[in-house]
């Protein structure tokens, strides 16, 4: 047996896809802050004592920095020891600058990574924890500078660079835990989407099989003496039930008119066929067909559903439109979409019924027609009113996605 409801999506293992850009984001920042400190370290490098020394640290600034960036991007750096690992190397670098650089340089003077490139720790931990992480994060390479720099961190809350570093690791903490919840709001949306989907398929299935043989038996059984009465009392309590349960299923939205549908439709693939020779065999007593002189080509798969639909208008004026009730078929062949009318000269249908029909489990109208359109990427307009007869134009867009050329 096929499966009919979709699989859900797998959750994510370490919300890593929904962070992955700014993964990116941040190593193109960390490009730009090595830059940075090769540009300061190229204008001032007579300002060290031992200058052979201080190219030997920017070296190695430069190759902490390739190899993070490489792990951030390739995935297997994002995780808390491999961001501890990044603090660590961070510290004994920026703190490396008192073995290169005279005697009282770092009063005055930024650590030879530069404090630009000290913020690339808080970036990362902003993005793996989010915004408490990242103020805490904040506050570590604050206090971390005012260590190298030799002064009580409480007196160096002036410098901008500090207030800095802390909005930094919380807005970008925030922005993370943002993205996070965006990306799992946007995949649970398309999994309730595509159970909806599913139900209304399995819907118009019911009521095209099941539900119309259980009617059928329920009317008909009568005329088969006793135990066709049993039966046919048994089919009508059956239909009933299932209808019930088809009521309580819940919908994606109102019954009136469908919208076309975003994403396509699953069923509008197969080799182009002849509309009208889908079309044809419904004609009859009651029924006229009036069709173009040439091929209305349509994928064979949205050519089925549509004259599903036409069937289930048909079948509603031969039920609902009272005795002696003609209907007329017009197809159309407008090039980019393909629109059929039904039409019949009935008592028409008053006002509030579809509602009630669809709380009845009675799907004709909701799933069988309006849903079939929908699935199509297409729309069902309705015109009806009391004594005005019941018109539908059912329009299917040439290229359905999914539709063979």
């Amino acid at each position: 047996m096929s499966r009919v409801l979709p699989r859900p999506p797998e959750p994510f293992a370490n919300e890593d896809e929904a962070r992955a850009p700014l993964w990116r984001g941040a190593q193109m920042f960390r490009a730009l802050s090595v830059l940075y400190a090769v540009g300061v370290h190229v204008a001032h490098a007579d300002r060290f004592e031992h200058i052979g020394w201080s190219w030997v640290l920017l070296a190695g600034v430069v190759l902490e920095s390739a190899f993070a960036a490489f792990a951030y991007i390739r995935g297997f750096g994002r995780n808390l020891e491999f961001v501890a690992v990044e603090a660590v190397a961070t510290g004994g670098l920026v703190l490396a600058t008192w073995l290169v650089a005279p005697s009282g340089f770092a009063q005055g003077n930024q650590s030879l990574p530069t404090t630009l490139w000290m913020t690339n720790v808080v970036v990362s931990v902003a993005i793996l924890c989010g915004p408490v992480g990242g103020v805490v994060a904040g506050i570590a390479m604050a206090a971390l500078n005012a260590v190298y720099r030799g002064t009580a961190f409480g007196g160096t809350l002036t410098d901008a660079n500090y207030p800095v570093m802390i909005a930094l690791g919380l807005g970008l903490g925030v922005s993370a835990r943002v993205a996070v919840r965006s990306v799992e709001a946007v995949r649970e949306a398309e999994r309730v989407a595509g159970e909806a989907r599913a139900r209304e398929r399995l819907a118009r299935q019911v009521h095209d099989g099941v539900l119309q043989t259980l009617a059928l038996v329920a009317r008909r059984g009568g005329e088969w003496g006793v135990d066709g009465a049993a039966l046919a009392r048994a089919a009508a309590e059956q239909e009933q039930a299932l209808r019930r349960l088809i009521a309580e299923t819940p919908s994606t939205g109102p019954v009136q008119v469908a919208a076309p549908a975003a994403g396509g439709s699953p069923v509008a693939g197969g080799a182009p066929v002849d509309v009208r020779l889908a079309l044809r065999p419904l004609a009859g007593p009651g029924v006229t067909l009036s069709e173009p002189g040439g091929p209305v080509l349509l994928g064979a798969d949205a050519a089925a559903e549509l004259a599903a639909a036409v069937r289930n208008a048909l079948d509603n004026t031969a039920r609902h439109a009272g005795p002696g009730a003609q209907s007329f078929v017009l197809v159309e062949d407008l090039g980019d979409e393909i629109v059929v009318t039904v039409r019949d000269d009935g008592r028409g249908i008053r006002d509030g019924r579809l509602a009630a029909a669809r709380a009845e489990g009675r799907l004709g109208v909701s799933e069988s027609i309006v849903g079939r359109m929908r699935a199509l990427g297409g729309r069902a307009d309705l015109v009806t009113g009391p004594g005005q007869g019941v018109e539908w134009e059912l329009t299917v867009p040439r290229g359905t996605p999914g539709e063979d050329a």
